[in-house]
């Protein structure tokens, strides 16, 4: 999908330089793959503390081999 953006070259070229990336493309490709994977984390970490466990639950049973 061909899609036309107006970037701030300086933004970008400091990305290029810190990225290492060879292209632009790639550089933002990566850019929106951390920018995901950053955001899904904020999700998970969003629920540290709010699962309720069970009380009887015993994991170290669930390990004995039968």
């Amino acid at each position: 999908m061909a899609t036309n953006l107006a970037i701030d070259d300086s933004l970008l070229n400091l990305a290029l330089r810190i990225g290492g990336m060879r292209t632009k493309k790639d550089t933002v490709t990566l850019a929106l793959e951390e920018f995901i994977q950053r955001r899904r984390a904020e999700e998970v970490i969003s629920l540290f503390g709010k699962v309720e466990y069970d009380k009887e639950y015993d994991y170290k049973k669930l390990r004995k081999r039968a």
